[in-house]
C-alpha cells in the first residue's frame, strides 16, 4: 500500500527557519516600539466560549468560526433525523460549545470586563497573536493568519491618537518603509452627508469618492447620481471630492463645507488637535495626509480613522485602525470608549520581501561554527565554544568530529554562518586556531584565548 503523502489544512502555511527570522524581525520591532509607549502585552486563549464570539460579527462572520466539537460523545443527544434535516448551523450549536478566535478585538473585550477590578485604567494592551477565520483560501487571504493589534481603552484623550500615530511613524522609520499614514474622522464623514440632506446614502457617497484615483471625478459623479445623489448634492460634495493641498488647507476647505454640521465640525476640530500636538512632538518622518475618501469600519468606529499604505510597493492597507465607543458593551459593560491599531504582520512581510529590506543579522541563527577533525580537536574547541557563548556569540559546533571538512563546510553555507573557526591537530599543537570569513573568503590565525575579541574586531 502507496504511503499517502502528508499535507497541511488549506489556507494554512508552515514556516522554514529563514521565514521564522523575518517573521520575528517584525514581530519583536513591533512588540518593542509597543513597550516603548508603555503598552503591556496580554494573551488570550486560541479558543473562546461560543457564547463570547457569536453574534459579535454579524451574520456572515458567524459563519466564517471555525467550531470545535465538543469532547466525547457530541451526539448522545442530537435524534437521527437532526443529522438528516441539513439544520447544520443549528446542529452546530448544540454540539460545539467552542471556537477558535476570528480576531482579536472581541477576546479583548471579553479579557477587559472578567479582570476589570485588576486592571489600571486608562489600560494599554498589545497583543500577537494568531486568529482564524474559515474563508475561501486565496493569494494573500489565509485561514490562519497573526494580527499585531495595540488598544487603549477607558480614555476619550486623543492623546491616545497622536501617540498611535507615533508608533506607526517609528515602526516604519525601523523597517526602513515609506509609508503614508491617512487620516479621516467618522464624525466628518456623517457631516458630508448631513450637510447635501443624504445621511441615508453614506456608506454609497463614501465609496463612491474612494474611486477617484482609479476613475476619475466625472465616472465618480456619474455613479453618485446612480445611487440617488440629485444634481445639488453632487455639486455640494465637489470640494470634497477634490479635496487639495496641504493638511491645514484641507481642514479649512473642509471647514467652509460643514460650517452647518455639528458633528462635522466636531470631527474637524479632533483632526486639528491630532495634527497640532504632532506638530509639538516633533512631526513624523513619513507622510501624514487628512483623506476624506478613507473609510474603514463605518459601522465601527466613531472618530478617528487610520490607514497606511507603503509608497514604494503595490500592496493594500498594511496597518489600520481608529477610535471606537463601547467596545464591552455586549458583554454588559458599556461605555468602555477606545482607540486601536492593527499591524498587518504577513502584508509587512512581503513589503520587506519585494524592497529587500531585512537586515542580515536578524536572518542569521548560528555566527560562528567550529570545524574540527578528530576528537581531540572537539575537546580543544568546547571551552572556547564555552567562552563564546557567554559572551554572547550564538556558536554551533559540527557533532560528527568524523565528518570530512567539505561537509563541515557544505552545512555552514547552507545555514549561512558567516564565520568558521578550522581547527586541526597542528592548531591544538600552536594554541592558535584559523579564522574564517565565509563571506569575504579572508582567513586569519588566531590565538585561541583571544578568539572572542578577535571575533568582535
Amino acid at each position: 500500500m502507496a504511503q499517502v503523502k502528508p499535507s497541511i489544512p488549506k489556507g494554512t502555511r508552515d514556516f522554514s527557519p529563514v521565514e521564522m527570522a523575518k517573521r520575528n524581525y517584525i514581530f519583536n520591532t513591533i512588540r518593542d516600539v509597543y513597550g516603548l509607549y508603555g503598552y503591556q502585552q496580554i494573551e488570550t486563549p486560541s479558543m473562546e466560549n461560543l457564547s463570547t464570539l457569536m453574534g459579535k460579527y454579524g451574520e456572515e462572520g458567524d459563519k466564517l468560526l471555525f467550531k470545535i466539537l465538543d469532547s466525547g460523545n457530541f451526539l448522545a443527544d442530537v435524534k437521527p433525523e437532526e443529522l438528516q434535516d441539513g439544520g447544520t448551523a443549528k446542529l452546530a450549536a448544540r454540539i460545539c460549545e467552542k471556537g477558535l478566535r476570528y480576531d482579536l478585538t472581541v477576546p479583548f473585550a471579553r479579557f477587559v470586563v472578567m479582570h476589570q477590578n485588576e486592571l489600571a485604567f486608562p489600560f494599554k494592551r498589545y497583543q500577537i497573536q494568531p486568529v482564524w477565520r474559515a474563508d475561501r483560501p486565496q493569494k494573500g487571504r489565509y485561514r490562519e493568519f497573526f494580527q499585531c493589534d495595540a488598544d487603549v481603552v477607558g480614555s476619550d484623550s486623543l492623546l491616545n491618537e497622536v501617540e498611535l500615530i507615533q508608533i506607526i511613524d517609528e515602526v516604519f522609520r525601523r523597517f526602513g518603509i515609506r509609508v503614508a499614514i491617512k487620516m479621516n474622522n467618522r464624525k466628518i464623514l456623517a457631516g458630508i452627508a448631513e450637510v447635501i440632506g443624504a445621511p441615508e446614502l453614506l456608506v454609497d457617497i463614501t465609496v463612491a469618492i474612494d474611486k477617484l484615483d482609479k476613475i476619475g471625478l466625472d465616472n465618480v459623479n456619474v455613479e453618485l447620481r446612480e445611487k440617488g445623489l440629485n444634481e445639488e448634492q453632487i455639486a455640494k460634495l465637489q470640494p470634497i471630492i477634490k479635496l487639495e493641498g496641504e493638511n491645514r488647507q484641507k481642514l479649512t476647505t473642509i471647514k467652509q463645507t460643514l460650517s452647518a454640521s455639528a458633528v462635522g465640525m466636531k470631527g474637524v476640530e479632533e483632526l486639528e488637535y491630532i495634527l497640532s500636538k504632532v506638530e509639538k512632538l516633533g512631526g513624523t518622518d513619513c507622510q501624514l495626509d487628512i483623506d476624506l475618501t478613507l473609510a474603514r469600519g463605518l459601522n465601527y468606529y466613531t472618530g478617528a480613522i487610520f490607514e497606511v499604505k507603503a509608497l514604494d510597493v503595490e500592496m493594500g492597507s498594511i496597518t489600520g485602525g481608529g477610535r471606537y465607543d463601547n467596545l464591552t458593551g455586549v458583554f454588559g459593560m458599556p461605555g468602555m470608549s477606545g482607540v486601536g491599531i492593527s499591524f498587518g504582520a504577513d502584508r509587512i512581510y512581503d513589503v520587506l520581501n519585494q524592497l529587500n529590506l531585512y537586515p542580515t543579522d536578524a536572518l542569521q541563527s548560528t555566527q560562528l561554527l567550529f570545524v574540527t577533525f578528530g576528537e581531540a580537536e572537539q575537546d580543544f574547541c568546547l571551552p572556547l565554544l564555552a567562552a563564546l557563548r557567554k559572551s554572547g556569540v550564538r556558536t554551533e559546533i559540527y557533532p560528527d568530529a568524523r565528518a570530512k571538512m567539505k561537509k563541515q563546510m557544505t552545512y555552514a553555507n547552507a545555514k549561512q554562518i558567516p564565520y568558521v573557526v578550522i581547527v586541526g591537530s597542528d592548531e591544538v599543537a600552536s594554541g592558535e586556531v584559523s579564522l574564517k570569513n565565509m563571506i569575504t573568503g579572508e582567513q586569519v590565525k588566531v590565538k585561541a584565548d583571544e578568539l572572542v575579541s578577535k571575533f568582535y574586531k
